[in-house]
């Protein structure tokens, strides 16, 4: 990449980085902390951890198909000053439903597609995926921070608190903003039913689906996952010693995850590096639901978990961004961050779900079956020299 592209990356990825750090946080805390809220229930601490996957579903496709036609850094705006509210909402919240309330709204500023579409219009196409993997680094270093941090802030501010710091985290993404470049919009098209036939070929629906599924799953994860190491005493009842688990292991899973990104792009194997993956991913949820939990069988099956998450993470957006066109990217994009959104949605409910009827072994048992059904659509995805 030249300077500016690299540049400009960075920006891209931090706007990126913060806000998806700012709903991060949430993810090892709140499942333990939330007791204090007013009605909760498994069930809807499920639902605020995940809806805002839905009504980021939702306006992804018109966040993406609005930036095509009047810029990306309009839409980028309204975005982000929706986030800002609904955390807002949420750090002066007592009952958890206008927890998730406010959580719907800060899932409303939709503004991932808008990001991934800006970033493939400023980058040539041959660096794309050099790119794309370095914004899927910068969010990985956000989630690893976010489970270090979360946890700091919580204890010593509260949940309310930690809110008011993500309230101000996008105040710092809106001055970022503030610095990026207007462009002109592309040639205007309709939302048309043709239109979206584009966006919605073969190749581009299973990278659709493989970051729904990815997304649910890690949601899924994080409803049990901070439960589970508090009962099996990994860490203390106040998380304020998560670092000792997950510092390791993102240092280790962003190690092992170079190697299937490297294999993936340079001999152009990213099926077999995606199904790969996800083979990961479905020995690690096989393991936590057969494994006692200890620290050193945390570390390790944590570790597989994230190797698969980030390497996948990295490879879908780079994939997405050579399939589709430039004059319809945003909206393919607005395609693919809403099932990613999607999959964090219906992680949290049904993840809730089944935790709050049966228990939260269960929800292991929910996520493999998942992951092999997305085994079995994967093994039809067909790969060319472009994927």
């Amino acid at each position: 990449m030249t300077q500016q592209e690299r540049f400009f990356a960075l920006k891209i990825s931090f706007i990126m980085a913060i806000r998806l750090f700012g709903l991060f946080m949430m993810f090892p805390v709140f499942s333990v902390y939330a007791v204090q809220y007013e009605n909760t229930t498994p069930y809807f601490i499920g639902l605020a951890i995940g809806i805002y996957g839905l009504t980021q579903a939702f306006l992804q496709i018109p966040f993406g198909y609005l930036s095509d036609q009047f810029g990306r850094k309009p839409l980028l705006v309204i975005g982000l000053i929706l986030f800002f509210i609904g955390s807002v909402i949420v750090a002066n919240s007592t009952d958890i439903v206008h927890v998730v309330i406010g959580r719907a709204l800060q899932g409303s500023g939709a503004i991932s597609a808008v990001l991934m579409a800006f970033l493939a219009d400023f980058v040539a196409e041959g660096q794309r995926a050099k790119a794309n993997a370095f914004v899927g680094i910068q969010i990985g270093i956000a989630f690893m921070l976010s489970l270090l941090i979360g946890p700091l802030i919580t204890l010593n501010l509260g949940l309310s608190g930690l809110f008011w710091v993500i309230a101000g985290l996008a105040i710092i993404a809106l001055i970022v903003v503030a610095t990026l470049p207007y462009v002109k919009p592309y040639a205007q098209y309709t939302l048309s039913i043709p239109n979206i036939k584009q966006v919605l070929n073969a190749q581009l629906l299973k990278l659709d689906f493989s970051v729904f599924m990815l997304h649910l799953i890690l949601t899924c994860a994080f409803i049990v996952m901070p439960v589970l190491l508090v009962n099996n005493n990994i860490v203390a009842i106040d998380l304020n010693d998560n670092w000792g688990i997950y510092l390791p292991v993102m240092l280790l899973s962003f190690i092992g995850m170079l190697p299937i990104i490297i294999l993936a792009e340079k001999f152009q194997r990213h099926k077999t590096m995606l199904l790969t993956a996800i083979m990961i991913i479905l020995v690690s949820q096989f393991l936590f639901y057969q494994t006692v939990l200890t620290y050193s069988s945390s570390l390790i099956l944590l570790t597989l978990f994230f190797i698969a998450f980030n390497a996948i993470e990295a490879m879908l957006p780079a994939l997405v961004s050579k399939t589709a066109t430039g004059e319809k990217r945003g909206l393919a994009m607005g395609m693919y961050s809403s099932s990613q959104f999607l999959g964090a949605f219906v992680g949290g409910v049904f993840g809730g779900w089944i935790y709050n009827i049966y228990d939260i072994n269960s929800v292991f048992l929910f996520t493999i079956f998942m992951v092999v059904i997305w085994l079995g659509v994967m093994l039809t995805m067909k790969q060319h020299k472009t994927l």
